[in-house]
This record gives structure tokens, sequence and C-alpha cells, in this order.
């Protein structure tokens, strides 16, 4: 018999929801992989509710769970994009906390063969309300480039909120992201994250509008190549990414952040002068709560069986846009709460106190989208938890 659950509705009553029959493919666990797309997962942090600490101004973090589930993420075949917002950085998480997170990722994957880890670089330590002119802004990326480097780490250059908060003109961006990225070590990757997941990057590159803010990046981009592995545009519009992608130089990847349209984004459209205007490769928040059904779909692209790569992750595109609805900037407690069903962690807690940033009927309604979608790993422990779960928010459900 199907698993059932009462869950609230929209208009205030209560309904049967009966899980349904269907089996997902189960991924290789530990499996080496030739993928032919690059798929980072930025993954969340899971907090230590039981430390004396407040929530709202102090960060503590369970180490042992976190660093767990990267090698979860790595064993499906995902690289980490470490210490990026999926991690709540600049949002509960704190510089230095970002970079023990760093460093103990770094150290906890070094024995897996082939697995990628980059880390974001940014400016967090910098208040944006004390940043006054683009020195400040340069010596904080400068701070965080010299610790990561230190650590071995490839870097994710990370949108700036000081830069976004002092900068009077496009200019001011290319000088600034001239500077640093004559002092990079090695290749990095650009971050491009639209306003809808941090409204203080509003109006970033230097234009409120999205072309001539992408002639910018284009430009800082070919000025700098050799400097530039890739850019990750979280836009939510799948043309704006399409048209940036033709225009890159020669092997400078895309990578999709688009959780709305990334199926499609990343199985490409076989249109472009070069190989890599032709497909995206990912660096995306949502890989963290759907890996093991999107690392079976990456196993089949490889194959050229993009029909079934296709299927696969368009079954969970309807719970990805659930997750990412507006307030986008909230999306982290969706990833959290389904790693909490999904038993990755013990607790609904998180940094910030951001459990307490989705409404109860948003987290029912992506029960049941992520039930469709076959992400629940663990329907008995699911129904469990969301059961205990309705009962503490005053819905006893049978």
């Amino acid at each position: 018999m199907p698993a059932t659950i009462e869950l609230p509705t929209h208009i205030g009553t209560l309904e049967a929801w009966r899980s349904p029959q269907g089996s997902v493919p189960a991924p290789r666990i530990g499996a080496q992989r030739h993928w032919n797309r690059i798929a980072y997962s930025a993954a969340h942090v899971v907090v230590d509710p039981l430390r004396n600490s407040d929530p709202w101004v102090t960060t503590a973090i369970d180490w042992d769970r976190t660093i767990a589930y990267r090698r979860y993420l790595v064993s499906l075949g995902f690289g980490i994009a470490e210490a990026m917002d999926t991690a709540q950085r600049g949002m509960g998480v704190d510089w230095p906390t970002s970079l023990e997170l760093i460093r103990q990722s770094i150290l906890a994957i070094k024995d897996i063969p082939g697995a990628l880890i980059a880390a974001g670089c940014g400016t967090d330590q910098l208040d944006p309300r004390k940043a006054r002119t683009l020195s400040d802004v340069v010596d904080a990326y400068e701070a965080q480039i010299e610790a990561v480097e230190a650590l071995d780490g490839r870097l994710i250059l990370m949108a700036s909120r000081a830069l976004a908060a002092v900068a009077r003109s496009p200019e001011d961006y290319v000088t600034v992201y001239s500077k640093i990225l004559k002092q990079v070590r090695a290749p990095v990757i650009l971050h491009w994250l639209g306003d809808m997941f941090d409204p203080e990057l509003a109006g970033y590159w230097g234009w409120k509008d999205v072309d001539p803010a992408m002639d910018v990046a284009v430009a800082i981009i070919q000025n700098n190549a050799s400097k530039v592995d890739g850019i990750k545009i979280s836009l939510l519009k799948a043309e704006h990414e399409i048209a940036m992608r033709r225009r890159l130089p020669a092997h400078v990847h895309m990578y999709t952040g688009d959780d709305f349209n990334f199926p499609e984004l990343i199985a490409g459209d076989g249109v472009g002068a070069l190989p890599n205007h032709r497909h995206s490769h990912a660096l995306l928040g949502i890989f963290d709560p759907i890996a093991p059904i999107a690392s079976v779909a990456f196993d089949h692209l490889a194959n050229d069986d993009q029909e079934t790569f296709l299927g696969l992750l368009n079954s969970t595109v309807p719970l990805s846009r659930h997750v990412f609805q507006a307030p986008t900037r909230f999306y982290k407690t969706g990833v959290v709460f389904l790693a909490w069903l999904n038993g990755h962690q013990d607790h609904f807690s998180m940094a910030g106190g951001q459990q307490s940033a989705r409404s109860l009927l948003h987290l029912s309604d992506m029960y049941r989208l992520a039930d469709k979608a076959g992400v629940l790993i663990n329907p008995d422990l699911a129904i469990s938890r969301m059961k205990a779960f309705l009962t503490t928010q005053g819905y006893p459900s049978g």
C-alpha cells in the first residue's frame, strides 16, 4: 500500500497525500565517472543545535555531518562548490567560518580520486556600509584569495556586496576585476549572482539592465581569458545564459546557475561557433537535494542518451522552481528541509534561524513535489519526519 499523510492545503483544510508508486533508478555510489559535463554542487552546511550559541548571531557547525555530506556528493560524481550562498555564506555563515569550512572540505576529499572542489572567495569580511573605496574592495578580495590559495584551493570569485555599494560606474568593476585576475595563481570561476538571490547585488557590473551588464562581464573575461576558467550566472532566464555563452572565448566554460531551466541548458542546443558555446556545465544549489537523480542523469548524458537525461532532470524542475521561488534568497530553507527529510541530518535547524524563512504551506507543497519527483530517498523516514514537523506546527497528521 502507498504511504499516506495528511497535508495542509491553501484553503485551510487537510488532504490525504498518497505517495506515488514507481521506482527511481539508484545511483552508483563511489564509481569512477567520465561525465561529459562538469557538475558542481553548491552544498549546504549542517548546524549543531545542541551547542550553546545564539543562532541569529553566531553559527555552530556540525563539522562531522557537514563534511560527510560533501563526501556523499562526491561519491555521486559531483564536484563541491564550497562556501557559496547555498552554505549561507554572508547569510548566517561568516568569513572565518567559511575559511574553516573550505579547509576541512579540501582535506576531506583529497583521498577521493578525481574529486573536484572550488571555493568561494569574496569580500564578506568587509561590511558594505563601511567600504569607502575600490581599494577597500581589492584589499578584501586579496585577503581571501591569499587564504584560499594557501590551502591549494581553486577559486570561485564571488560577487561582492561591497563592490556593488562603492562602484559608481562599469569602469569601476573593470578596474577591480582586472587587478584581482592579474594576480590569481590559476584560472578562476567568476560568479554573477542576480539580485533575486541577493538584493544587495542589484546593478552588478554597473548596470541595472542585463544586456549592458553582460557587455561589461564579457569584456572583463575577454581581457583576462587566461585567468578565467568560466563564469556561473544565476539570473533564472535561460535566454540570458545562452546569449552570454555564445560570446565566451574558447575554453571558457559557462556554468549554469539557473535552477529553473538547468536541464535544457546543460543538455545544450548544439548552436555556436565554438564547442563551449553549445552547452553549459553546471554549478547549482538544486543538485544538493536532487543529487541521486542528477547523478544517474549525468551517467546517461555521458553515454549520449540525452532523452533519458532530460527525462530524469525535467521531473525535478517543478520541485526546483518551488524551492527557488521568490523570495529566492530563502531557497536554502528548502534545501536543508529536504536534507532533513532524507536523513542527512537529525534536525531542521539552520544558521541565522533561517528554518523559519518559509511557511508551513510552502514546505508542505515542497514535500508533495519532492515525493512526486522521487527525491525522497527513504520514503518511510520522510513521512515520519513530515508528520513530526506538522505536529510541531499544530497540524497533527495521521
